[in-house]
C-alpha cells in the first residue's frame, strides 16, 4: 500500500510558538501554497481513500485538494504540547523544559506527550491501514505525524527524524 503523506501549509503564528494541537490559523498565502501541494499530490495519481487530522489546518488543505469527505482521525493529530501550547519556546518557564530539550524523544512535555507517545498513536493508525483493501491512501497531517510515519516505514531513525521534516505543504510517499 502506498501512503501519500501531506503536511499542512504555513501557519499564522509567531516564529517559535509551541502550537501542537491548538487549532491555529493558516497564513494568507494558503491558496498559493495549497495549489502547489495539490499539484504535487495529483502527480502520484488517484487515491482510494483519504484521512485528515481533525485540525482545520489539515481539513482545509484536504478540502482544497478535493477531499472534503476525508475521514478525520485523532491519532494523526500533532504532538500534544500540554501546558506549553501557544507559548513561545523562549518564554516557557518550566523547570522540566531543559530535561525535554535533552531528550524530547522520550520525555513528555508538562501535561502533554513525548515524541514516542505521538509515534505510538501514529503507529497504531498506520498498522490499522495495513489491513485495509486500498492501494493508495492520502493522509493530511502534521510534521510530527509525517516524521513518525517515516520512522514506522523504516526510512529514518527516531534520533534523525526531525532532520527529515518535510516543509509546510510538503508531500511524501511511504510504502507499507
Amino acid at each position: 500500500m502506498e501512503i501519500i503523506l501531506i503536511r499542512h501549509t504555513s501557519v499564522d503564528v509567531p516564529q517559535g510558538t509551541c502550537y501542537g494541537q491548538t487549532d491555529v490559523p493558516l497564513k494568507g498565502s494558503f491558496e498559493e501554497e495549497a495549489a502547489v501541494t495539490k499539484a504535487e499530490l495529483e502527480s502520484f495519481g488517484p487515491v482510494d481513500y483519504a484521512y485528515t487530522s481533525p485540525l482545520s489546518r489539515c481539513t482545509r488543505l484536504a478540502e482544497f485538494c478535493g477531499y472534503k469527505d476525508a475521514e478525520r482521525d485523532r491519532r494523526i493529530l500533532e504532538i500534544n504540547f500540554g501546558e506549553w501550547e501557544m507559548k513561545l519556546f523562549d518564554e516557557i518557564d518550566d523547570p522540566h523544559l531543559q530535561e525535554w530539550y535533552a531528550d524530547h524523544i522520550h520525555v513528555p512535555v508538562t501535561g502533554g506527550e513525548s515524541f514516542m507517545m505521538q509515534y505510538q498513536r501514529v503507529s497504531e493508525f498506520l498498522e490499522e491501514l495495513r489491513h485495509k483493501p486500498w492501494q493508495r491512501v492520502a493522509v493530511f497531517a502534521h510534521g510530527g505525524v509525517l516524521v513518525s510515519a517515516l520512522i514506522f516505514a523504516g526510512h529514518v531513525k527516531p534520533e534523525d527524524a526531525f532532520a527529515s521534516l518535510p516543509p509546510y505543504g510538503g508531500v511524501i510517499k511511504i510504502e507499507l
